[in-house]
């Protein structure tokens, strides 16, 4: 199903929506042979039940039902739950790396067209389709090796944060099903000023902003654990 942007008047009414949902299973990690990876996200034609999946380490890894979550020290749990990217930003890094990039292929749960994924407020929420999902964003992606390995990209992990376009985790607040074409409406955006942009920076190259980024109440706890630590 594809979305356009409706005429009102002759004005371009811009329509936020999921282009795709993608869905991964278990496959050789390219940055650790003991541990299989589900970056390799394809998207899906099906409705997907999104739930709150519990604790990073123990509980059901992904907020989508039937994706793989590898390595759960750093990946899935409630304050990221599902991983969203902006169609725009994938091609934006097209000409970067000299070849197209699918949906999904950056390892997230959701393409999304119409919403400046990079400059969401920290717990702004998104209303997904019509079986009553709402999502709250929580934090950044940060690169990992395995995110380098598999783009198979030299200097993967500096020049994506350089850019600081890493795309948004987000906690299921009311579980529902979602599906490719769903529109997207954003609501209850704080007024903080704390953006996914500015928390990725934080933490990646710039540090002594840490602590300013507590007044955003719906930080992922790991965010304001390191926040806290620069404070003391």
């Amino acid at each position: 199903m594809s979305r356009k942007p409706s005429v009102q008047g002759g004005i371009v009414e811009r329509v936020a929506y999921v282009l795709t949902v993608n869905m991964a299973q278990p496959q050789p990690n390219p940055a650790d042979s003991t541990t299989p990876t589900g970056i390799n996200k394809q998207p899906t034609n099906d409705d997907v039940t999104v739930r709150a999946p519990g604790p990073m380490d123990t509980g059901d890894g992904s907020g989508l039902v039937g994706d793989f979550v590898g390595n759960r020290n750093f990946h899935g749990g409630d304050d990221q739950a599902v991983y969203a990217y902006a169609r725009e930003d994938l091609d934006y890094w097209q000409p970067v790396v000299g070849h197209d990039i699918g949906n999904g292929v950056f390892g997230e749960n959701l393409t999304t067209s119409g919403v400046d994924v990079t400059n969401a407020i920290i717990g702004e929420r998104w209303h997904v389709g019509t079986d009553g999902l709402i999502l709250e964003v929580s934090a950044p992606r940060i690169p990992c090796r395995t995110f380098a390995m598999w783009l198979d990209e030299q200097g993967w992990v500096k020049t994506f944060t350089q850019a600081a376009v890493p795309g948004a985790y987000l906690r299921v607040i009311n579980p529902g099903s979602i599906r490719s074409g769903d529109e997207i409406v954003v609501t209850d955006q704080p007024q903080h000023g704390v953006t996914v942009k500015i928390v990725f920076e934080a933490l990646t190259t710039n540090p002594d902003s840490l602590p300013a980024l507590l007044v955003a109440e719906a930080l992922s706890d790991d965010v304001k654990r390191r926040a806290r630590r620069r404070i003391s």
